[in-house]
């Protein structure tokens, strides 16, 4: 306030009353265009404006819904809970999927495996029979 301006310069003020009303109006006008002016640059570092804006969009998005929005228990094992088995559950199921499909192709893949193992051993009792015939 200027009363407690003119206390801090009380022998300025008793010598000149107008002066000291003078350098308080420039002074406090100098303050507030300083602090515009920092308030400004916080605002265009942090690129705040913007995301004022898409709060605001948040906001008002969410006048639409009718449930209410999820807010945490204040135990942080619950809602670490409730927020996790649910990923959880469709990773696993997710996961047994893709194991499955191995498997089943691993099952294939075995199979082709012991095929070609018993068309080998075929083939060498045919060269066996056939050896043995031209001996």
């Amino acid at each position: 306030s200027y009363q407690r301006f003119a206390s801090c310069y009380r022998c300025f003020y008793k010598l000149q009353p107008e002066m000291t009303r003078s350098i308080y109006d420039q002074f406090v006008s100098q303050l507030q265009t300083s602090i515009k002016e920092e308030i400004q640059e916080v605002k265009d570092e942090g690129n705040l404006e913007m995301l004022f804006n898409s709060l605001d969009k948040i906001v008002e998005e969410a006048k639409n819904q009718e449930e209410p929005a999820w807010r945490p228990s204040g135990i942080p094992e619950e809602d670490v809970r409730s927020a996790m088995v649910p990923y959880l559950l469709k990773h696993r199921s997710y996961l047994r999927k893709i194991l499955k499909e191995k498997e089943e192709e691993n099952r294939k893949v075995a199979e082709s495996v012991l095929a070609g193992r018993d068309r080998i051993a075929e083939l060498q009792q045919l060269i066996q029979a056939r050896k043995q015939a031209w001996q």
